[in-house]
């Protein structure tokens, strides 16, 4: 799979700490979900950073795009 993505996934705040997700966590889910279908990596994606932003405002836009080859 090749994932492109913009920076506001990596930068959103939250977590227990209020901190940035970061690209190396990131990385390392892309890493933990690219054998599942891309149908299920969405609603992965989508509900891991919500439950990283809790009650947090989005700062960015967020774009994840996946291709399987």
């Amino acid at each position: 799979v090749i994932y492109l993505f913009s920076d506001g996934y990596a930068d959103q705040f939250g977590g227990k700490d209020g901190k940035k997700f970061k690209r190396s966590r990131l990385k390392e889910l892309f890493l933990t979900i690219q054998a599942r279908p891309l149908s299920d990596q969405k609603k992965i994606l989508n509900d891991t950073i919500e439950q990283w932003r809790g009650n947090l405002e989005q700062i960015d836009d967020i774009l994840v795009m996946g291709i399987r080859v």
